[in-house]
């Protein structure tokens, strides 16, 4: 098989949580345009829906689908609609994320079950609903997106439950990747730097001095776009990384070397 065939991603169905926006539609646009059809499943439905609007001109199916990551029944809802429409379920992306900066002694306790509930715990809840298929199907790619920050600690801001929930989501990662080994099923994570997306560009075009300082840390010297995930995204999603597994993949512009 010529190299650039394992790329292909030719009538895959993929699962995009948080789909709608930044760094997941960027992802899901990139599948689209490998081959695969797409489930853009977010909690903001209107969005879900312009979103895969908009993929559907790239020539591939693409359905919008409403829910909650952290609520059980709805994504159990989720993957027995997909199963209808597609019968089958080639690739999930674990997606859906919120970061909060907050002092640790300052937090409300409330604030910090809700960062692991929509970071560390919907992608137990995704990965264990998807996975039950996959296993059935024996195959199957899963990518959660983590964060530079379940490696290191980040200044000069505050996030101790943020960096908490994503060093989860890294050894969720490395633990479903073994057990899962034997059905086939892969599972690695993106472990994004600084992105610029519609949610962070208020903070990179302010200039402010904690972008100062993150830009100052960072060797390229800029924050990453959305669509550099992309090729990151279709290699874990493809055969061309069959053998990849377990991986923690940091696209950071070199923040987390130094």
């Amino acid at each position: 098989m010529n190299v650039m065939e394992k790329f292909q991603l030719q009538n895959a169905v993929a699962i995009v949580t948080g789909g709608a926006r930044g760094l997941g539609k960027a992802m899901a646009t990139a599948f689209v345009q490998a081959g695969a059809h797409i489930v853009i499943a977010d909690k903001d439905i209107a969005e879900a829906l312009a979103a895969a609007r908009e993929l559907q001109q790239e020539g591939q199916q693409a359905v919008a689908i409403q829910v909650d990551v952290t609520q059980e029944e709805q994504i159990e809802r989720l993957v027995a609609q997909v199963m209808e429409v597609f019968g089958k379920i080639d690739i999930l992306v674990n997606n859906a994320g919120i970061a909060l900066h907050v002092k640790l002694e300052e937090m409300e306790v409330q604030d910090w079950f809700n960062m692991m509930n929509v970071n560390l715990n919907s992608v137990f809840l995704m990965s264990k609903a998807v996975g039950r298929v996959m296993i059935q199907q024996q195959r199957g790619s899963i990518i959660n997106i983590s964060s530079m920050s379940g490696i290191i600690v980040n200044t000069p801001q505050c996030q101790a439950a943020y960096n908490v929930s994503k060093a989860g989501v890294i050894m969720l990662t490395k633990s479903m990747a073994v057990e899962w080994a034997q059905h086939h099923i892969r599972v690695n994570t993106i472990a994004p730097g600084y992105m610029k997306t519609e949610l962070t560009r208020p903070f990179f075009e302010g200039n402010s001095t904690m972008v100062q300082q993150w830009l100052a840390a960072t060797p390229m010297q800029r924050p990453g776009t959305p669509d550099e995930l992309a090729g990151i995204a279709v290699y874990l999603a493809s055969d061309a990384s069959s053998f990849a597994t377990g991986g923690v993949f940091v696209i950071d512009g070199g923040y987390s070397v130094i």
